[in-house]
């Protein structure tokens, strides 16, 4: 038995077509060849690509499903040793994820891409960068109609562990006062002072999607946090916060905001990423929260 390989750099579900089409090319010369592809790391989707196809796989990490003779080997569950961390980053960015926003919080809908661009307040050459990358990874299509998302959860999920959330700018505070009763403080400072901001963390899940009772109220300002922390006399403490205050670094967070118990919550989706970033508890109440709340509307 021959075996006839074809070898990628990267192994994301359309560079496997590519591959499994090239290779179905050298079948000509060579009919009785098994055909396998080879790349550093095989995303799960790309495997079963090849297995539906009857092309066998490995990569560096160990994955593989090789069947032909008396020969059947499948491994599967190994992690990526070689995570293109420069492309993670470009796909997650402040700018890309704007657009990432966009697309998850409107989903279904179909954007051309200079509405999607123009909606998520980046250039159209960002845009598109972006939709290459999702296209790479068969997450999202054309049609008639325009852009579209076709597998929303996936990417909410890698988005979601690879989210910097310890990027924002965070104040750890203290009040003498009960979560509700600083809520509705906060509330009645911010709009008093047309501020820019909205409750996440479990604040927010309460309203969205209620999974346990907290003791840490979180929320994103955009304006003077010294001016706030000195209005509602909360105190800078190294332990035993139950204020959380995150200056954003980008105002994307704020997109697709809603008005849930009588103050603005931001939207489900960046509810999902900040809870998973919190971690804990959060993991939990995220699942809850795509559960009961984001897969619903999808």
């Amino acid at each position: 038995m021959s075996l006839v390989v074809e070898v990628k750099s990267g192994g994301q579900p359309r560079t496997a077509r590519d591959a499994i089409n090239q290779l179905y090319r050298y079948r000509d010369a060579c009919p009785d060849a098994y055909l396998v592809f080879m790349a550093p790391y095989i995303a799960p989707a790309a495997a079963e690509i090849c297995r539906a196809e009857g092309v066998g796989y490995a990569d560096l990490a160990g994955n593989c499903h090789l069947s032909f003779g008396t020969i059947y080997i499948h491994t599967e569950g190994k992690p990526n040793p070689f995570p293109d961390r420069r492309r993670l980053r470009s796909l997650y960015s402040r700018k890309a994820s704007r657009v990432l926003r966009v697309l998850l919080c409107t989903f279904p809908r179909a954007w051309t891409l200079s509405a999607l661009a123009g909606e998520a307040d980046v250039s159209i050459g960002h845009a598109h960068k972006v939709k290459a990358a999702l296209a790479e990874r068969e997450w999202i299509s054309s049609t008639p109609d325009g852009l579209t998302l076709r597998q929303p959860q996936a990417l909410l999920a890698e988005w979601a562990e690879n989210y910097q959330y310890e990027r924002q700018e965070r104040r750890e505070l203290y009040s003498a006062l009960s979560v509700k009763d600083i809520e509705a403080q906060l509330s009645a400072f911010c709009r008093r002072q047309d501020m820019t901001w909205a409750l996440t963390g479990f604040s927010a899940a309460e309203r969205l999607a209620p999974f346990t009772r907290y003791q840490r109220v979180h929320a994103y300002v955009d304006a003077d946090v010294q001016a706030l922390v000195d209005a509602l006399s909360f105190k800078d403490v190294s332990g035993g916060a139950n204020v959380s205050l995150l200056k954003p670094y980008d105002r994307g967070v704020f997109y697709e905001s809603v008005e849930a118990g009588g103050a603005p919550v931001v939207s489900p989706v960046q509810l999902y990423i900040d809870l998973r970033g919190i971690g804990g508890r959060g993991d939990d109440a995220a699942e809850f929260l795509l559960q009961e709340v984001i897969a619903p509307r999808w």
